[in-house]
């Protein structure tokens, strides 16, 4: 049954919302800035949004041919994202962040692991290839475009609110949410690890 453009546009909204999780990512996100001001985990967190925005921008428009030329399936992806995810939760769960990391490391946090694969990994670029494929009316692919943008707009604010956080919680709450952060996410990896092998085995 065909749906509305506007139907099509909540659903793409609502299953990006719930795959990338912006209330989920904030407390990996206050970990990796605790030691920023207030303006540099602004900026870290548009930054975050905007990479994670042009990820999937990337992959909604080239993300068949770059897989299929790379000769990379979705779970290879899958399973290199969540190899990544473990190296820093257990970077998190150690206390070892910001021991080897250098200043432009550290402004990288937005790039990697933020940006990419925790907001825009391999869940949320499969989906929006998916809807790529479906949207077959103008007002379809504006719709989506549309859910793109409002996703990363609500990760943006998310990420930006979470930082007042930081004002309440002091050092003994910033190594608390630390360590939740690096069990959340080692967590993520984990499942993500778990599920890239069973396509594997699948196929």
């Amino acid at each position: 049954m065909k749906v509305s453009a506007l139907t099509f546009a909540v659903q793409s909204f609502v299953t990006l919302f719930v795959i990338m999780d912006p209330p989920g990512a904030t407390p990996i996100f206050l970990a990796l800035v605790a030691d920023k001001s207030p303006k540099e985990r602004r900026v870290l967190a548009v930054k975050a949004a905007g990479v994670s925005l042009l990820v999937i921008t990337i992959f909604a428009l080239f993300g068949r041919f770059i897989l299929d030329y790379l000769n990379v399936s979705i779970a290879a992806m899958q399973a290199a994202g969540a190899l990544l995810l473990l190296l820093i939760s257990l970077d998190l769960l150690t206390g070892g962040k910001g021991s080897g990391r250098s200043e432009s490391d550290d402004g990288n946090i937005a790039l990697v692991p933020l940006g990419t694969p925790l907001l825009a990994g391999p869940g949320a670029i499969v989906a929006t290839m998916i809807f790529v494929q479906q949207a077959d009316s103008a007002s379809m692919v504006a719709g989506l475009i549309g859910a793109v943008i409002a996703v990363h707009l609500a990760i943006a604010a998310a990420l930006m609110a979470s930082t007042t956080i930081m004002k309440v919680i002091k050092e003994a709450g910033v190594t608390l949410v630390a360590r939740i952060a690096g069990l959340l996410l080692a967590a993520i990896a984990v499942q993500m690890l778990v599920n890239a092998i069973k396509i594997f085995v699948a196929s």
